[in-house]
């Protein structure tokens, strides 16, 4: 019998095998990850410092470079895996991370391309997030703006991060800060410690310090006490995760996204020419983004619309994880998706909301398949947009959909991730463009899940890192370190 898979705690450098374990079964072979205490978090985190020493000696340009290498090495090399002198291949990693999530193997294969172009763009990304500044501000900790010397320092000594695992791309919001010589310090989502721990054998083999990664498994005890004992966090979870953190101004919090697409009256009569940018927004990556639209509002023709939709996401059906066509995931736990399918049922009770993939969709919502537990793509027709359903986010292809005034949409919509307007109306787009409930705004009928890495479509992580302070003085003889 195969020995198990070792996931060790990274403690900064050093690899640690704890005698508290969680274990799983992939195809047969165990895999057994170390889990933290908060005890041992505590203990670790104060060697920050000398972590970030480790990262300052080495120019950014360089470090970008180191993080270009990793990039390939995630996607093609064989990378350690676990203890010992184990390795494991793409399609291994793609296989296990299918068992532990419910990706499909394509989904799987989908987001590991997000990661690797996220580092293999980490220049096009820096300089979006710094606004074009060099890198050598990473080095000299000043530039020369319009004749006048600016000073950026680092807020903090490193950045924690409690990772979801609901989709392996999330990865590529933390990559920026390791380039910016800020360490990193990562509790992993349960169901998925592979995506983090490949990524920083991926580092680490390319050429970064390993003491300026730490890779936690633990509890939420021991999430709290990464949270609180780094100088700047990102938290990533649900509504009940945005109420506890968000109060704390060093916590970065992700939760539910609610993107949008918004179809204003100069789009509304063409509807049937975006339908399959308003699948995509909806059903791209399983529906598991917090990116992908959880409303569609349209200012006409909402019946026509809502059925034609409803025909092309009941065509989303469920396939076995290792089939190339299959882009439903599985639920990696059963019992949260009969929770999520017991929860629509019950507010569909709610008078003035109508289950329209009901028509089309082949067996019930929740359906048990391929060994797998899914939940079918459901799109909801809303009559009032104070309806419980009308705004909403579940992790799989769901959305509802409205027919809203377009001058009432902007006031209506409520805090939205992202928001794809399907306009060329000047005003409307203006009004758009200042509105304080958009995090990131598509004008023109593209989808919410479009990313662009000079764009951060949440929060921009230079600025959450770093400061900026007025400098006066003779710097003329102050170079590189």
């Amino acid at each position: 019998m195969t020995s198990p898979i070792q996931i060790p705690i990274l403690r900064l450098g050093r690899t640690y095998q704890s005698l508290d374990k969680i274990s799983f079964d992939v195809a047969g072979q165990a895999i057994e990850v170390s889990m933290a205490n908060s005890g041992l978090i505590r203990r670790d985190l104060p060697n920050l410092t000398r972590a970030g020493e480790s990262l300052q000696a080495i120019p950014c340009d360089t470090l970008a470079g180191y993080c270009e290498k990793a990039a390939e090495l995630f996607l093609h090399g064989n990378l350690p895996w676990g203890l010992g002198d184990r390795l494991q291949n793409p399609e291994a990693y793609v296989a296990a991370l299918s068992q532990l999530t419910g990706l499909p193997h394509s989904l799987g294969r989908l987001n590991m391309g997000k990661v690797h172009a996220a580092m293999a763009n980490i220049r096009a990304i820096l300089a979006g997030l710094t606004r074009g500044m060099p890198l050598d501000l990473f080095d000299r900790g000043f530039i020369r703006q319009n004749g006048i010397d600016v000073n950026f320092f680092p807020q903090t000594n490193s950045l924690g991060v409690l990772l979801p695992s609901n989709s392996p791309g999330v990865n590529s919001l933390w990559l920026p800060a390791a380039v910016m010589k800020i360490p990193v310090v990562l509790k992993p989502g349960r169901e998925d410690p592979l995506t983090p721990f490949r990524i920083l054998q991926a580092l680490i083999a390319a050429g970064f310090p390993r003491e300026a990664f730490g890779f936690y498994p633990t509890s939420h005890d021991g999430g709290d006490a990464l949270l609180f004992g780094t100088g700047r966090a990102i938290a990533f979870g649900s509504d009940a995760t945005v109420k506890k953190y968000s109060p704390y101004r060093h916590i970065q919090v992700h939760g539910s996204g609610r993107s949008k697409v918004l179809l204003g009256d100069d789009y509304a009569d063409d509807w049937a020419k975006h339908l399959d940018t308003i699948v995509q927004s909806i059903a791209s990556n399983g529906g598991r983004s917090c990116i992908n639209a959880s409303s569609v509002l349209t200012s006409r023709h909402c019946d026509a619309l809502a059925d034609a939709l409803a025909r092309q996401l009941a065509a989303i059906v469920p396939l076995p994880r290792d089939d190339d066509r299959a882009v439903l995931c599985g639920f990696a736990n059963p019992t949260m998706a009969r929770g999520i399918n017991e929860r629509i049922d019950e507010l569909l009770q709610t008078p003035g909301a109508v289950d329209v993939t009901a028509r089309y969709r082949e067996g019930p919502r929740l359906m048990e398949k391929y060994g797998q537990t899914f939940l079918q793509p459901t799109l909801i027709a809303c009559d009032d947009l104070e309806h419980p359903l009308a705004n909403t986010e579940f992790m799989f292809p769901f959305a509802s959909i409205l027919q809203v005034p377009q001058a009432r949409m902007i006031d209506t919509i409520g805090e939205s991730l992202v928001v794809s307007a399907f306009t060329q109306n000047r005003d409307w787009t203006i009004d758009l463009m200042t509105s304080t409930n958009i995090e990131r705004l598509n004008i023109g009928p593209y989808p919410t899940n479009r990313v662009q890495w000079e764009q951060p479509h949440e929060g921009n992580m230079f600025e959450f890192l770093y400061r900026r302070r007025a400098l006066q003085g003779d710097l003329a003889t102050v170079g590189s370190p």
